[in-house]
């Protein structure tokens, strides 16, 4: 790993802008441990995100990531997280501090078709929100935390992980 290159990347994004799956590859080309919060709040939980939502409600599920995200250590990896952790300023200001934050931004088009995919995923909005609600209201909160902004509508994983290496390494 460069000396410049940081130690710690956090992504953002929609579900299904490739959050993990780039995650996992950035973290294995530059060597560092890769972290899906989604993961450990289910382990936590022993459920699944959208489990969470049914049995309880979206705030529920904020607030348990908001829990998982300020107890766990930030350093020397890559930190896959759920689409909802830009509600938290809490947690952004922990990720800001600690990490670079990189932004997969995803065209709404691109989220809809990639959630129809995986139907039973976890959204954590409220259920009178459409997708496009959610995707219009999250957005601006994406743009206004990252340090990196990476367009992941028509590459694969592969080239874009090499374009967030490319863009990490100028900073």
């Amino acid at each position: 790993m460069s000396n410049s290159r940081p130690s710690c990347i956090s992504l953002i994004g929609m579900p299904g802008s490739g959050k993990s799956t780039v995650g996992v590859l950035l973290a294995k080309r530059i060597g560092l441990a890769f972290v899906d919060t989604d993961i450990l709040i289910q382990e936590q939980e022993q459920a699944t995100l959208a489990e969470i939502i049914a049995r309880s409600s979206p705030f529920v599920l904020r607030e348990i990531e908001e829990q998982v995200l300020l107890g766990m250590p930030i350093t020397d990896s890559v930190i896959s997280t759920g689409g909802s952790v830009v509600y938290s300023p809490a947690i952004m200001e922990r990720l800001s501090a600690a990490s670079t934050v990189v932004f997969l931004r995803a065209q709404l088009e691109t989220v809809e078709y990639r959630i129809s995919l995986a139907p039973d995923r976890g959204i954590a909005s409220p259920g009178n929100h459409t997708l496009e609600d959610v995707y219009n209201e999250r957005v601006p909160f994406y743009e206004q935390y990252s340090n990196l902004v990476v367009d992941v509508d028509h590459d694969t994983p592969e080239t874009i992980t090499g374009q967030i290496i490319s863009q990490l390494d100028t900073l």
